[in-house]
């Protein structure tokens, strides 16, 4: 079937969405917001404010006013979240170049002999590389023009590394025992560590590109620990796996090891009173706040 659906100038939007049941009290408000939001992309947050599918009509009462409320929310949700994972970002920086340049010296990242496979570790060092030589950083521009070695060490490469870049590195690792010097330092096993970097660099790349985040399902999840840390093991939701609240949980858990008196938590549930936020929707079990992670 071909696309056949004509263009719609704001106040035929307006009119649209009035005829399905939106109440709209302030039409210009609504038209700004149509302009610079998008039709389109407002039209995952007054989703869930549907009666009908098949109709496409609003629930009685809601208002465009719900919507840019819900709207907000997430964006500040996203803010919130990418707040959480600059911090457990820097942290995993830090703990994976020490660990690794105490054990096996300022250059380890050149030892292929540490990592599973040596056409990707190949590979990751081409991409350093091509870093580097882009990189016009000072710390980077100094150890280039007083050193030899092609490339720095692991403790200023890790400054211009990704967190992609960096969840590959420590997935490389051969040894468990490498990758636990890391993931012990905050209570958790390596396999699990690993998953959750990679599930939180998917989460990161979702914020930055501004997608809706709130009540969205994750493909790539992460892997849950099932013995420790107990306080993440007694927190969980095992029944909404592909939402955003497991998330919460282990990054809360993350940053309790990194800053024990970090007020990110408390200032999330802030951000959800103040909307009136269905967390349910966001897998959030029922009575969470009794739950260990918290108190």
């Amino acid at each position: 079937m071909k696309f056949n659906k004509p263009h719609l100038t704001l106040d035929e939007q307006l009119q649209l969405l009035e005829s399905r049941g939106l109440i709209v009290s302030d039409r210009q408000k609504a038209k700004y917001y149509l302009g610079h939001l998008n039709y389109y992309r407002l039209s995952a947050y007054w989703f869930p404010f549907k009666q009908n599918l098949t109709t496409n009509s609003f629930r009685s009462g809601t208002s465009f006013e719900d919507i840019l409320n819900l709207y907000v929310f997430d964006r500040e949700f996203r803010l919130h979240i990418l707040d959480a994972i600059e911090r457990i970002e820097v942290s995993v920086r830090s703990k994976w170049a020490y660990s690794l340049c105490e054990k096996y010296g300022s250059h380890a990242h050149l030892n292929s002999n540490l990592f599973k496979d040596y056409k990707k570790h190949s590979k990751a060092i081409d991409s350093l590389k091509k870093s580097v030589s882009k990189s016009k950083e000072p710390f980077i521009l100094h150890l280039r023009s007083k050193y030899n070695d092609y490339l720095p060490p692991l403790w200023a490469l890790v400054e211009i590394m990704t967190f992609g870049q960096l969840s590959h590195w420590f997935g490389m690792l051969k040894l468990r025992s490498d990758k636990n010097l890391v993931a012990h330092q905050y209570d958790m096993d390596e396999k699990n560590f690993a998953s959750i970097l990679h599930h939180l660099t998917v989460l990161r790349n979702r914020c930055a590109h501004h997608s809706r985040l709130w009540n969205c399902e994750f493909t790539i999840t992460p892997s849950l620990p099932r013995n420790r840390p107990v306080i993440i093991v007694k927190s969980l939701n095992l029944t909404q796996k592909r939402k955003i609240y497991n998330t919460i949980v282990i990054l809360i858990h993350l940053l309790n090891e990194i800053s024990p008196n970090h007020s990110w938590k408390n200032r999330l549930v802030q951000l959800i009173n103040k909307h009136k936020i269905e967390v349910a929707r966001m897998g959030f079990p029922k009575n969470y706040n009794n739950l260990p992670i918290w108190h």
